[in-house]
């Protein structure tokens, strides 16, 4: 049986907007990449890094501009701020760069991997979804996978850019932790799919990725 998306679509604004009403609004229209806790300024199209000590993270075509929230919540700058605080935790410097052809999270993350001078990226989606990447992998393969947003707090986006760093320096690291939540899916399978929809719908295709400056609020 075919289901129709905008009977779907319909239904899970529902859930979006009871979202909204318990965490504040998920996404945001004007596509702004401001919300007054970070600034995300696209500079020009992003080159290849050559220093051997950064981490480059790949943003979706939505994070921080369309979309201010994870699936769950939390602002996408509290979790922009964890992922780099963990990268430079280790030593290593952090570079910032919007995907603008794909919102596919592997392959983002496999575009942030080859524009970073270490080799190793990592790709984010606006609902949360996370990949470690290496620029020699295919872009289905991955150093550390993190498919289930839901379950991702602050604290494990701030170990994901340890560990990042970590592949940077040559090390082999335990694989980040992750809770456990077999309702996870269930519960928001359906708003991880029309999220997913919005965004695609935010793709440029054949457009280049983009260098980011990060301003965050004091």
């Amino acid at each position: 049986m075919q289901v129709d998306q905008t009977l779907v679509e319909r239904i899970v604004s529902q859930v979006l907007a009871e979202l909204g009403q318990r965490q504040g609004a998920i996404a945001q229209p004007g596509g702004t990449a401001d919300d007054g806790l970070v600034a995300l300024e696209e500079m020009g199209e992003a080159k290849p890094g050559t220093r051997s000590d950064e981490v480059v993270v790949g943003l979706s075509p939505g994070f921080g501009a369309r979309f201010k929230r994870n699936i769950t919540g939390i602002r996408l700058s509290a979790v922009l701020r964890e992922l780099l605080a963990g990268i430079e935790e280790e030593g290593v410097s952090a570079r910032v760069v919007r995907v603008r052809h794909t919102s596919d999270v592997a392959f983002i993350g496999h575009t942030a991997a080859k524009l970073s001078g270490s080799g190793i990226g990592i790709g984010i989606l606006s609902r949360g979804t996370t990949v470690i990447h290496q620029k020699d992998l295919a872009p289905l393969t991955n150093l550390e996978l993190f498919p289930q947003s839901p379950i991702l707090d602050l604290e494990t986006y701030r170990a994901i850019g340890r560990n990042a760093a970590k592949y940077a320096k040559g090390e082999a690291p335990a694989p980040v932790p992750v809770k456990n939540d077999q309702m996870a899916r269930p519960k928001y399978q359906a708003v991880a799919a029309v999220l997913h929809i919005k965004e695609t719908k935010l793709v440029e295709p054949g457009a280049p990725p983009v260098e980011c400056q990060v301003r965050f609020a004091s």
